[in-house]
């Protein structure tokens, strides 16, 4: 007993490791958010002194804030993914009542696609940044030359509304795809089947809620 008393506490230290790293991953991608500020009034700044015209610039913020945007979904995949087999080792070790004692995100696996508050809130903040450079491209470039005849038709001007739309499908295209590679590794690996009623917790008292989204 004591024997097996010292692996179990030898295995939750290494569990609290395993979060620790997940965290520094998540204040890394911080760093990365505050990049694509900075990266995005720097070609911003390149305008106004002439060397890029709006409609470049337009196009070289869009790209940024889809590259950042692919990171945070492709980075999400993999928490989840690994948090998946993180829980999968859990119900090697731990017991019905760590459920209550411990934490009982381990009875289910996370959605697929659910994603973190750090990474939703950096989700917005890529949107909004294109949003925002979209919307100023449109009152200054296509705006004022509504009322122009069609000889002044500039192409150039739609561009960036093109490379948005592009960049769109590949984001709900890459989104789609992580969400199968996801739903296919939860039922391959479904982890060790435990049946947890009966028990000194049941698993039906558990309100996951939104803290650990299971559907």
């Amino acid at each position: 007993m004591l024997e097996e008393e010292k692996h179990r506490k030898e295995f939750l230290l290494k569990m609290y490791e395993q979060l620790c790293i997940e965290n520094n991953r998540n204040i890394g991608f911080v760093v990365q958010s505050v990049s694509v500020i900075i990266g995005a009034f720097a070609i911003l700044s390149l305008t106004e002194k002439k060397i890029i015209d709006m409609d470049i610039a337009s196009i070289l913020i869009i790209l940024i804030c889809t590259w950042f945007l692919r990171l945070i979904l492709d980075s999400n995949y993999w928490y989840n993914r690994n948090l998946a087999m993180i829980s999968n080792i859990e119900r090697e070790f731990l017991l019905s009542s760590d459920l209550k004692d411990i934490h009982y995100y381990f009875a289910k696996p996370r959605a697929a696609n659910s994603m973190l508050t750090n990474y939703r809130a950096q989700i917005w903040l890529g949107s909004g940044i294109a949003i925002i450079i979209l919307l100023y491209h449109f009152l200054t470039r296509v705006l004022p030359g509504i009322n122009e005849p069609w000889s002044n038709f500039e192409i150039q001007r739609c561009v960036p509304y093109i490379v948005t739309l592009v960049c769109i499908c590949t984001l709900l295209k890459m989104q789609k795809k992580q969400k199968k590679k996801y739903e296919e590794f939860i039922s391959q690996s479904p982890g060790k089947q435990q049946d947890f009623r009966g028990n000194d917790f049941d698993i039906s008292q558990i309100n996951y809620g939104a803290g650990h989204p299971v559907d």
